[in-house]
């Protein structure tokens, strides 16, 4: 068979497709492989459910990017297509494996690709490691399928050796867990005990949205307040259940961290809160005996500045420690933000910078809200608000700083 391409990609589902079909429309023919065939109009895209058939449809050296999912699926998808396989390499999503001369072994390469399904056909943040050849060999596709950041350029950069690249999309989604923890915290001070309208929040969140904070999170977070339930009355968000589970990424993160010896409060209780919100019915009964002993939402009704509360909560540290891969965080991604730009002229003024905190910069904004930070948790917690991350960010502030 005549090689049709010069990368392939396993696994269509939804963020498989498209980024097959984002890789096709920018003109670099992509071969596809699933139980049934796809092809999407004109697009130099070609299917196959022949594993033999994809693999010699990929010209030498041949790079596949795996997109099922870790585990039993991906290591079986990878051994149907070693069967084919003879000296080439395989750089995968995945932990990889290749052979060489016959001889199997492994590489635990990959790359990680963020921006879900919609960033995955309009622009990821792609964060490739394990070989440089193999990366190299695809750069120029890689850079043009990648989100394109008017200041910075593609949002993909070679990360390292080994499983480099799936380590920090990892600890990206455990900073994801993080952001999600303290925006609904925020939400949660503010609607609980400030009472504000679904209104107010929508313009409070936009407003952060147009400083600082300028986010995707905080963007669809000031969105959600103003939909309303189209198949009854209200606002939606009112009636999402204050229940949620987890994927797995951030409890690797968390356990990764203890296994380097390394703090981070903020991640391991943004999944506290995560399990804890798994209780649901659990929380409804624990909530009829606490009310029973007269212990309701509230601990105290205490009057409430609205306006200084709204203040106060916007003036809290986000400790994210991405260095260099701030850039690629710009766009993209699920958790890209104006932020990742501060970060990375962080590591361009000291490149050996132990911590962001020490940072001038970071230092001198830290010390203009630390006041406010303390205001909002306390404020909280007397008012029996459960304030996990922030509130674990700054106990890791303060031992820090000590």
């Amino acid at each position: 068979m005549v090689a049709l391409t010069r990368i392939g990609l396993v696994g269509l589902a939804v963020m498989g497709q498209n980024l097959a079909l984002n890789i096709a429309e920018k003109g670099f023919p992509i071969s596809v492989y699933n139980r049934t065939t796809s092809k999407e109009g004109n697009l130099p895209l070609y299917g196959f459910h022949d594993p033999k058939s994809f693999v010699d449809s990929i010209q030498k050296p041949r790079v596949v990017i795996v997109l099922v999912k870790a585990g039993p699926p991906g290591d079986e998808t990878i051994k149907t297509l070693l069967v084919y396989w003879r000296k080439e390499i395989v750089s995968s999503t995945g932990e990889t494996s290749c052979t060489k001369q016959g001889e199997e072994r492994e590489i635990r390469g990959g790359m990680g690709v963020s921006g879900g399904e919609e960033g995955a056909r309009s622009g990821p943040s792609l964060m490739p490691g394990g070989s440089y050849k193999a990366y190299k060999y695809i750069e120029d596709i890689l850079l043009k399928v990648a989100v394109q950041v008017m200041d910075s350029g593609p949002c993909v950069t070679y990360i390292g050796k080994g499983g480099s690249g799936n380590f920090v999309k990892m600890v990206h989604n455990g900073i994801e867990y993080g952001d999600m923890q303290l925006i609904a915290k925020a939400y949660d001070v503010l609607k609980s005990a400030g009472k504000l309208s679904n209104e107010e929040l929508r313009q409070v969140f936009s407003k952060w949205n147009n400083g600082e904070l300028l986010s995707f999170f905080i963007e669809i977070t000031a969105d959600i307040f103003g939909i309303k339930d189209d198949k009854g009355e209200g606002y939606l968000v009112d009636k999402v259940l204050d229940k949620t589970g987890t994927k797995g990424t951030g409890k690797w993160t968390v356990q990764q961290a203890a296994e380097l010896s390394v703090a981070a409060p903020t991640i391991a209780l943004s999944l506290d809160s995560r399990f804890l919100s798994g209780l649901k019915d659990e929380r409804i009964e624990a909530a009829k005996v606490f009310t029973s002993w007269g212990l309701g939402g509230f601990m105290a009704d205490v009057p409430i500045d609205k306006n200084k509360l709204v203040d106060d909560s916007i003036k809290k540290s986000w400790d994210l420690k991405l260095g260099k891969l701030a850039r690629i965080w710009k766009g993209g991604c699920i958790i890209h933000a104006v932020f990742s730009d501060r970060i990375k002229k962080a590591y361009d003024r000291n490149p050996n910078l132990a911590n962001l905190l020490v940072d001038p910069e970071f230092a001198k904004g830290i010390m203009e809200r630390q006041s406010a930070w303390r205001r909002v948790v306390s404020f909280s917690i007397n008012l029996g608000i459960s304030m996990p991350g922030m509130s674990s960010s700054l106990a890791y502030f303060d031992s820090y700083r000590r």
